[in-house]
């Protein structure tokens, strides 16, 4: 909240917007904290920002989603542990592509997901590979487990369906591309890999790969949580 009133504070110091009717100031959306997130519009400075926003905002969060081609669903909030559970979550059975199998994910990393799909997916791999992508496949979501799957330590976000870890992606063309097998060498799908997990960075507090570390080896895992990695 703080954040929020110091960054308005600063916008209007200085001046930045038009004089609208001679009676109230008015920001055009780009420049505007406030201005909805649009899924269409190019990411810009304040993107990150509007993000945060939608965590502690279901309806809004809730409202953008409903501006995607995603099929989803809400999901009743859950408690099924010490730590574990989900509120504001959506059941989703496709995103802007297919999905080897739905998944349940919060709303938040869900606008984060869409953005990423729409933004830097798509375009990545039309520049690098000459085509679309037609379905993600991933390892899963929710999980009520530790970092790690350890017996003990912090949880996870998967505990709290704040999560989703990515192995690959099948092409329009029928190409099959995996973090696994082509993540490693000079190649048009090496590239297509670090392009999107970099990417992801911008949209995602957590962004890890396999330069993280050998648990991540053979996926991305993309999370919303409260500690910024892009690793």
């Amino acid at each position: 909240m703080a954040r929020m009133k110091l960054l308005a504070f600063l916008l209007l110091v200085l001046g930045i917007g038009t004089w609208s009717h001679g009676r109230h100031w008015t920001l055009p959306d780009h420049l505007n904290p406030w201005a909805p997130l649009a899924y269409e519009a190019a990411p810009d400075w304040l993107t990150g920002f509007k993000l945060q926003r939608l965590k502690a905002e279901p309806a809004a969060c809730q409202a953008f989603m409903a501006t995607t081609p995603w099929r989803f669903q809400a999901v009743p909030d859950r408690d099924t542990g010490q730590g574990c559970g989900f509120s504001n979550a959506l059941q989703v059975r496709q995103t802007s592509v297919g999905l080897s199998s739905s998944f349940t994910l919060s709303c938040p990393a869900s606008a984060s997901l869409a953005l990423w799909e729409r933004h830097v997916l798509q375009p990545a791999a039309q520049q690098t590979l000459g085509t679309g992508v037609r379905r993600l496949e991933h390892l899963g979501s929710y999980s009520c487990r530790n970092v790690y799957g350890r017996e003990a330590g912090n949880r996870s976000q998967h505990a709290t369906a704040n999560a989703l870890d990515i192995a690959g992606f099948v092409l329009d063309d029928g190409r099959r591309i995996t973090v696994a097998r082509q993540w490693q060498g000079d190649t048009p799908a090496a590239t297509f890999l670090h392009t999107v997990h970099q990417g992801a960075c911008r949209f995602f507090s957590g962004a890890l790969g396999p330069e993280y570390n050998q648990a991540h080896a053979d996926h991305f895992h993309f999370d919303n949580g409260r500690y910024r990695v892009c690793r």
